[in-house]
């Protein structure tokens, strides 16, 4: 059924789902305004986690190493993949 929805679609439910959680209300949290690190933030785990490489990952972004570097130390993306005991 998920694989149905669009991603604007899933993005809206999520944000729905996040609501009903906080009681119905997200008010006071700036959600137009983190839209950009948000999104940043998922297609760098998703590339992360996609390929066998780091390079591999930045290449695929479209960014050079110490780019690709400096988001990954940014939004402590290897510390997301690290196990938790």
């Amino acid at each position: 059924m998920l694989n149905n929805l669009s991603l604007e679609e899933v993005i809206g439910l999520k944000l729905e789902l996040a609501a009903k959680a906080a009681g119905g209300m997200l008010y006071g949290l700036p959600i137009w305004y983190s839209l950009k690190n948000i999104t940043n933030d998922a297609v760098l785990k998703y590339a992360y986690s996609a390929t066998s490489t780091k390079m591999e990952a930045a290449r695929f972004l479209g960014l050079d190493k110490n780019r690709f570097n400096q988001l990954v130390k940014k939004y402590q993306i290897e510390s997301y993949f690290e196990e938790k005991d």
